[in-house]
């Protein structure tokens, strides 16, 4: 980590709230590999009920429930994720079907076997992939499906400079073979895996926010922390197009045995 970036951890969760609740998406990811991953989900129907954990603002919610039947519960940690959650399946007419609450994903209020499918887009590292995967398995039905995008390193060796960017920002980034060993050692069948397309960062994560970066600089004019907050995520942009051969999300889909 350079000296002169400050850590993602130095900075408040209520600013990178208030910059992401801006944002359509919290994280890399698109519509079609949202649908991808649905693609390799059977058996659900209007009975079906689905959480999307660690949800945001629902960007992704919403093209599951568009594209598959069911019940969706979107659980977030920040109020403000969740007004525009609900009020983004309002706009969309999915209201009866797509919920927003606010929620811990240490502390889901589901039951043991009620769940048919379990979604986290970019958001699972937040417990560690390895401890969510052990503690939400009992929520899913004999059966019923986990479907989560993380960080992931592609190579074994990296170089010095992102390899000490992610274990600041995330010690758990594991490589695709031991985060595949860890679904199947949670007691789950893997039964797809791939890499998002570069896109997903490039197009729908960092270019929405290029704007937004100006309009916050401007909103919080003279504010340290604002323009520290600012450098943290040109940085993370700049990173990714030095070094994305080594890492980058990748979807892990597996079913319950």
């Amino acid at each position: 980590m350079s000296n002169d970036i400050k850590s993602i951890h130095e900075f408040d969760l209520n600013l990178i709230c208030d910059y992401y609740s801006k944002v359509e998406r919290q994280g890399p990811g698109s519509p079609e590999v949202t649908k991808k991953a649905l693609s390799f989900i059977d058996h659900l129907n209007s009975r079906s009920l689905i959480a999307d954990i660690g949800c945001g603002t629902g960007g992704q919610t919403m093209v599951i429930a568009q594209t598959a039947p069911g019940q969706i519960t979107g659980i977030d940690l920040f109020p403000t994720f969740i007004y525009l959650f609900n009020s983004n399946a309002r706009k969309l007419n999915l209201q009866n079907r797509v919920k927003g609450i606010e929620g811990n994903m240490e502390d889901l209020p589901f039951r043991d076997g009620e769940l048919d499918l379990i979604w986290s887009e970019g958001a699972i590292y937040n417990i560690g992939f390895e401890r969510g995967l052990n503690e939400w398995r009992k929520f899913l039905k004999p059966n019923g499906y986990i479907a989560v995008s993380e960080a992931s390193w592609f190579t074994e060796e990296r170089p010095d400079e992102i390899n000490e960017f992610w274990l600041d920002a995330y010690p758990e980034i594991e490589t695709v073979s031991n985060n595949l060993a860890l679904l199947q050692k949670a007691g789950f069948i893997p039964l797809a895996t791939f890499i998002l397309p570069e896109i997903c960062w490039t197009k729908h994560f960092f270019e929405p926010q290029e704007s937004l970066q100006e309009a916050f600089l401007k909103q919080y004019e003279g504010n340290q922390t604002v323009r520290e907050f600012i450098e943290n995520q040109r940085h993370e942009a700049q990173l990714y197009e030095k070094y994305k051969a080594y890492y980058g999300y990748v979807f892990y889909i597996g079913r319950k045995i």
